[in-house]
């Protein structure tokens, strides 16, 4: 449906990205009888617009949608190559195709409507709807709760705002060069910007066709030629030969690692899903896990009759913490490939991964912490905390 009229719905879902098409496909695995849904984006999004990457157990929904997953990694630094084994985890790459695909047939079987429209504002009564305006101000829908997956600022900026940002290759080579048996997670032989972090990884789908990436975590962007030097670059370090292969597609991406904060809810029937809703650890720039686990848990609430509020993507230390890494790096207290170098050799790969999700319980963050720089860290605790205080003071 396609329609200018307004309607009533007990669920919007505004913005069909990533995080929109995971509740989609969330909510058609429940039984929702009476629920009326709308989705409203001007895009119906399809095809390879992306790729995730991400670690868990194997099995689960996303099982099928696999392109590739991996028991081993790779980490990489100057001084060390580390093979990790990740049992009973492993490291996965899901590309965007079949997650659309999936959210479109979620759409059919939840007989949702389809409103192509681009969302202006989101006037909330305070009480029971949220009248939903294109652009021009018009009425598109009214709805009991509204689910809003597009991106949106922080509430009030961080004391550090970086970016990962990051250019991908997929390459295809006409002979075997690449190992399907493992991915590169991180490899930080890549020379180091003066502020920032830089690394490269490998994503192989088999020993023909990768994700060849170079990512940067820093306060601002490159331009297209640096991209494409950074890649040139990592290409050398990994032995290939850029005559001998053919870029099928480029991938590029920016995303907020930032200790501002995100508005989850910012009003009573109104919940923000993705990066705008705090699914970004801002540590790492790592998205897809926390909005596959917030899709879940409002499908489960709608189910049960609660509100559809996903719980907060990351423990409050886990925040806290990255707050304090991002101030350590951004000082030049510490360097990004040391961080991880630590992070990695001191603590069992399975720890580190499940801390980065937010998984970890307080006694293995303790480990955690425990195997970072200790005065530079410190240091970075001191800053963190008289800038609170500040920032604190400044708000009265």
């Amino acid at each position: 449906m396609n329609s200018r009229v307004p309607v009533d719905v007990g669920l919007a879902v505004v913005g069909g990205g990533g995080a929109g098409s995971l509740v989609l496909a969330a909510l058609a695995r429940q039984e929702l009888p009476g629920l009326r849904v709308a989705v409203v984006d001007p895009v119906r999004k399809r095809g390879q617009d992306r790729t995730w990457a991400f670690w868990g157990a194997p099995g689960g929904d996303l099982e099928p949608m696999l392109s590739a997953s991996w028991s081993r990694v790779e980490v990489t630094t100057p001084a060390t190559a580390r093979v990790l084994e990740l049992t009973p985890l492993r490291y996965a790459m899901l590309r965007s195709a079949p997650v659309y695909e999936r959210a479109a047939e979620a759409e059919r079987r939840l007989g949702a409507i389809r409103l192509d429209a681009a969302v202006g504002a989101l006037d909330d009564d305070g009480g029971s709807a949220v009248t939903v305006r294109d652009t021009d101000g018009r009425v598109v829908v009214r709805a009991g709760w509204v689910l809003d997956s597009r991106p949106r600022p922080p509430r009030r900026p961080g004391r550090t705002a970086w970016l990962q940002h990051f250019r991908g290759w997929w390459l295809e080579s006409s002979t075997p060069v690449f190992d399907p048996g493992r991915a590169v997670l991180m490899d930080f032989r890549t020379p180091q910007p003066a502020r920032g972090v830089s690394f490269g990884y490998v994503l192989p789908v088999s020993d023909r066709y990768a994700l060849v990436e170079y990512t940067e975590f820093s306060p601002t962007v490159l331009d297209d030629a640096g991209y494409d030097a950074g890649l040139r670059g990592y290409a050398g370090l990994l032995g290939l030969d850029l005559a001998e292969l053919r870029v099928r597609e480029v991938e590029d991406g920016v995303i907020p690692m930032t200790d501002a904060p995100f508005d989850a809810r910012p009003s009573p029937r109104v919940v923000r899903l993705g990066t705008a809703g705090g699914a970004t650890r801002p540590s790492t720039g790592f998205t897809f896990s926390a909005m596959h686990r917030q899709a879940g848990q409002v499908a489960a609430a709608l189910a049960a009759g609660r509100p559809p509020v996903p719980r907060p993507a990351y423990p409050g230390r886990h925040r806290w913490m990255d707050a304090v890494a991002l101030r350590a790096w951004d000082s030049g207290a510490v360097g990004g490939p040391e961080f991880f170098d630590r992070l990695f050799d001191r603590n069992p790969a399975s720890r580190v991964l499940r801390f980065l999700d937010g998984a970890t319980s307080p006694l293995e963050d303790l480990a955690v912490m425990r195997s970072s720089p200790l005065l530079p860290m410190t240091s970075a605790v001191v800053g963190d905390a008289a800038g609170r205080l500040r920032a604190r003071l400044s708000r009265r």
